[in-house]
């Protein structure tokens, strides 16, 4: 069959942003390929849990705010130390806020950059230390909104 191509069986995945929406069918499709998920998220993902579990896969529930660059860190040695290795991190969680450029605050520029440009590099660079240290590896996806390529309407 088709789908034994991508059989991940015994691997491990973080993904970002995996409470509702893209993140979630993506840790989905990664559960029923055979990954175990770290998902980190702002709040509680149960669903995304609950359809997990259902394909037999386990699922480590890391509450995180990416836009807290401190936390990464915590986030990497979680997930090794709960599920003994990490072989693909995926980069989804993203925010926008919308104002006026003329208007937008520096809080905000902040929050959206440490969000969707520094969390995104910091966790790549924490992950791929976790797959150059035993030598097997890894895979490090990125997703994006078209916002940031397209820019839109009080979205500087």
């Amino acid at each position: 069959m088709i789908l034994d191509s991508f059989n991940l069986e015994g691997k491990v995945a973080i993904v970002t942003g995996c409470d509702t929406g893209l993140g979630q069918g993506m840790a989905l499709g990664l559960a029923k390929a055979g990954c175990d998920i770290v998902g980190v998220n702002i709040s509680e993902p149960t669903e995304t849990i609950e359809k997990v579990e259902a394909e037999g896969r386990k699922f480590v529930d890391i509450r995180a705010n990416l836009m807290k660059l401190d936390d990464i860190p915590t986030i990497v040695d979680r997930a090794v130390t709960e599920l003994g290795r990490i072989d693909i991190l995926v980069n989804n969680a993203g925010i926008i806020r919308r104002n006026d450029a003329i208007e937008f605050s520096e809080q905000d520029w902040d929050d959206v950059m440490n969000t969707n440009a520094n969390s995104v590099f910091f966790m790549s660079q924490a992950v791929a230390k976790q797959f150059i240290a035993p030598g097997d590896g890894g895979k490090i996806l990125y997703f994006a909104s078209l916002l940031s390529f397209l820019g839109g309407f009080r979205v500087p």
